[in-house]
């Protein structure tokens, strides 16, 4: 991995929306079109609020979650409803939401067509990714019930995730999505984090699954 410390977050906040701007850029120049995928959690906001305000093509841009809890948009929990506040106003509504909800009892029962949706975006163009102090970014938790499944080389597009960790059920990229995207970013602030991702590095995936996708990350950091 790349390891970027930044003198403040302030700082790492703009820099990292700079740099992802003018990869969706690229992207764009390049290919007509892109895919950016995004964390949900209240971190990531400040580089939202800036990207929002950016002047690029966003109709030509589609955004998608990493992961979404198994909520609609009137709960607070839900990862769609922080996106459309934070990042999907001014310049950046133009952009296309890729949905990762929908309505359903359990995640099993909108698995294929929640995918169906989401194979003609990748692959993701742009990633961003958060990560616990448990070392698990998107959904995949460990000791969550599918992740050796998500893990695997031959993924599907989504699984369904149930963990302790994670409260409700949850629906997620799987590692092999994440890790075939051409930019990969993760977002870490604080000590502990930073010692997390210097730990995972030698850790099995099971038991640090950020690790999947670390070999070409760059991890943007400040304390």
């Amino acid at each position: 991995m790349n390891f970027k410390a930044y003198p403040d977050r302030d700082m790492l906040m703009i820099g990292l929306a700079d740099r992802i701007a003018s990869q969706l850029r690229e992207a764009i120049r390049v290919d007509g079109h892109a895919t950016f995928s995004v964390p949900g959690g209240t971190t990531p906001g400040p580089i939202f609020d800036t990207l929002s305000a950016v002047d690029l093509a966003w109709d030509k841009v589609a955004v998608l979650l990493n992961d979404e809890r198994w909520v609609d948009e009137t709960s607070l929990r839900s990862n769609t409803r922080l996106i459309r506040e934070r990042l999907l106003t001014g310049r950046a509504a133009a952009a296309t939401l890729v949905p990762l909800y929908a309505d359903g009892a359990r995640p099993e029962d909108k698995m294929e067509s929640l995918a169906a949706g989401i194979a003609p975006h990748l692959p993701i163009s742009v990633l961003l990714l958060g990560m616990g102090n448990d070392m698990h970014t998107a959904s995949l938790f460990p000791g969550a019930d599918r992740l050796a499944d998500a893990l695997s080389d031959d993924a599907p597009i989504l699984l369904p995730m149930r963990a302790e960790a994670a409260g409700e059920p949850r629906i997620t990229l799987s590692a092999r999505v994440l890790r075939d995207a051409m930019h990969i970013h993760i977002l870490i602030t604080g000590s502990e984090k930073r010692a997390a991702i210097e730990a995972a590095q030698s850790l099995p995936e099971t038991q640090a699954p950020v690790r999947a996708v670390l070999k070409n990350a760059t991890v943007h950091w400040a304390e």
